[in-house]
């Protein structure tokens, strides 16, 4: 199954009890809401495109292959400067892997 937002869609890979995985594509111009989980943390792999990621206010470019660490309760978001699709694979490990343990700072499409 696939999920469409504002900024592009992901799809659930796997899920079971103590982790999740997402396909996550991200479309040229757009960017995801600057936010953190209290109850996961997060490894994104790069497998086309280029993020920009903001990590506790430090933005830096990944690209293909490399993988980016999110502990639980950093702060972060990506977006996608480039001309083609971002994508990436999301693994979330943790206690409890639901949507609305999304706590945004900010946010283009102004969800709360």
């Amino acid at each position: 199954m696939i999920e469409y937002r504002p900024w592009g869609c992901y799809e659930i890979l796997h899920e079971e009890k103590n982790c999740k995985v997402k396909k996550i594509t991200v479309k040229p111009g757009e960017r995801l809401s600057y936010q953190y989980h209290n109850k996961r943390s997060e490894v994104w792999t790069i497998v086309s495109g280029t993020a920009t990621m903001t990590l506790d206010d430090v933005v830096n470019d990944y690209y293909y292959g490399e993988t980016i660490l999110i502990p639980q309760g950093t702060k972060h978001r990506v977006e996608n400067k480039g001309q083609e699709d971002l994508v990436f694979i999301e693994v979330q490990y943790g206690s409890y892997f639901g949507e609305d343990d999304i706590v945004r700072i900010d946010d283009k499409y102004n969800r709360k």
